[in-house]
């Protein structure tokens, strides 16, 4: 797990720079960093805006009695985007927007509910220490 994590930590900010770059020398300098601090405003108040749609759909469904699980799903979703979408850079921002859009969200939501499933029907969990994995606990 950690070695993949590194690798997505230097390799995605790398990625981003040399995009940067290469949009700078087409467009500018200015343009780029108007581009980067529009996407981030723009992002900002999407992320705002959906996460208290969702938030407000969560307290109705609550109020009325029922699980708002897949609105759950929604918002961690939404706030992972928001979340990306505050680091500099195009593809991070592209990935943060699919998750703030209803209709390209749906894509990742039913990736997250097939892997909550799946994690939820091995009834294990692994506990890491000090990069290791301990030992498996099944949980009954």
């Amino acid at each position: 797990m950690f070695p993949r994590l590194l690798l997505l930590f230097i390799s995605v900010p790398l990625i981003e720079v040399l995009i940067l770059i290469k949009i700078g020398s087409l467009f500018g300098f200015w343009p780029t960093i108007f581009l980067v601090i529009g996407t981030g405003i723009l992002g900002a108040y999407l992320a705002k805006l959906y996460g208290l749609t969702i938030w407000y759909k969560i307290q109705q469904d609550l109020n009325a009695g029922l699980m708002p699980a897949d609105k759950l799903v929604d918002g961690l979703l939404i706030l992972i985007g928001g979340i990306v979408l505050l680091t500099p850079g195009l593809l991070t921002d592209i990935l943060g927007f699919m998750l703030l859009i209803p209709f390209t969200r749906s894509y990742f939501k039913r990736f997250a509910k097939t892997k909550f499933k799946k994690m939820s029907e091995k009834q294990t969990m692994r506990i890491y220490w000090k990069g290791e994995e301990a030992k498996n606990i099944d949980i009954d």
